[in-house]
């Protein structure tokens, strides 16, 4: 999730000055309870048990008022990835969807293979969260496995190969092609940022979001 929240990135102001994170809309969002990446649950029945407590206890009155980065819907049949920032042009929002598909395809392929992954905790995890959230894709991450930080996009680049046998069937090629423009170009946050250092107007920035939401459509 830190990997795909870093691409998205799209929230470099708040209350029209710059903030030094390329997304401050989830610094935001973590004043609120039961925000950010969730616990790991051993099986839905253990989930199911925590939302019932929750609610037996008046914390909650229904599932709805889990706001994680990642949730499964209380009402519908789907799983909820909360962790992106709106990305700034539609392109953008398709080709981070594709991603996350192709993420629970994998998952999916190499479960039904009886092929385990490593899980690690929410504690690590929310250090790359951090990084991602400060510096976008122009930073490093931590790669738990080898114990080392490795650039950013280097490890997108390496998600991309982890889902790309799952890809065809999905049809999602188009869109998850669109991920090296992206590297290329910037983030959202990166392109307004550009904007506002060139001109210091944030109508400016304003204009150019406008303009580009569209855009390659």
């Amino acid at each position: 999730m830190p990997h795909i929240y870093a691409l998205s990135t799209n929230s470099p102001f708040w209350e029209g000055r710059t903030t030094g994170y390329k997304s401050f809309r989830t610094k935001v969002f973590d004043k609120f309870p039961r925000t950010g990446i969730p616990d790991y649950f051993d099986s839905i029945e253990a989930y199911d048990n925590y939302i019932k407590l929750l609610v037996k206890t008046n914390c909650i009155d229904n599932a709805k008022k889990i706001w994680w980065d990642l949730r499964v819907h209380p009402f519908f049949n789907t799983v909820e990835f909360r962790i992106c920032d709106v990305p700034m042009t539609v392109q953008e929002t398709i080709t981070i969807a594709a991603l996350f598909q192709a993420i629970c395809a994998k998952i999916y392929k190499l479960r039904s293979q009886n092929l385990n992954f490593i899980i690690y905790s929410r504690a690590l995890l929310n250090e790359n969260k951090w990084r991602a959230g400060r510096y976008g894709i122009d930073g490093s991450m931590i790669d738990f496995g080898k114990e080392m930080e490795v650039n950013t996009r280097v490890l997108i680049y390496e998600l991309l190969d982890f889902v790309d046998d799952v890809i065809p069937e999905l049809g999602s090629r188009h869109a998850i092609n669109h991920v090296h423009k992206m590297l290329e170009q910037g983030t959202g946050a990166d392109r307004q940022l550009k904007v506002f250092e060139e001109s210091k107007n944030l109508v400016d920035v304003v204009d150019l979001i406008h303009n580009e939401f569209l855009k390659g459509l």
